[in-house]
């Protein structure tokens, strides 16, 4: 059995990213150009509310934009991940990752 002593440091995970619902929304936004509400609501199976707040939470990180418009006078939001989204999910793959270790095959 192996000695308890000290090991490497754990990464830290962005608590931003780490929601269940935050990383599946980031995860979706990075594999396409942009998302409508609409869309990403069937993608994850969430509430109205509980996309609207965990989005807004997003947004508020930088992690993704929104635009709002009206199309056919219905209003439309189309959400996209920034740079600094793509920056940061990538780096919370890599912490998984690392903390992970050996047990992720």
């Amino acid at each position: 059995m192996p000695e308890m002593g000290e090991g490497p440091e754990l990464p830290e995970l962005n608590p931003v990213i780490h929601g269940k619902l935050r990383l599946a929304l980031l995860s979706l936004l990075a594999g396409v150009d942009e998302a409508e509400f609409t869309w990403l609501r069937a993608k994850t199976g969430a509430t109205d509310g509980n996309l609207g707040a965990q989005l807004m939470k997003l947004e508020e990180a930088g992690y993704i934009s929104v635009e709002k418009k009206f199309v056919m006078r219905k209003p439309q939001s189309l959400y996209r991940i920034t740079q600094n989204g793509r920056a940061a999910l990538s780096e919370y793959v890599a912490a998984l990752k690392q903390l992970l270790g050996a047990a992720a095959m």
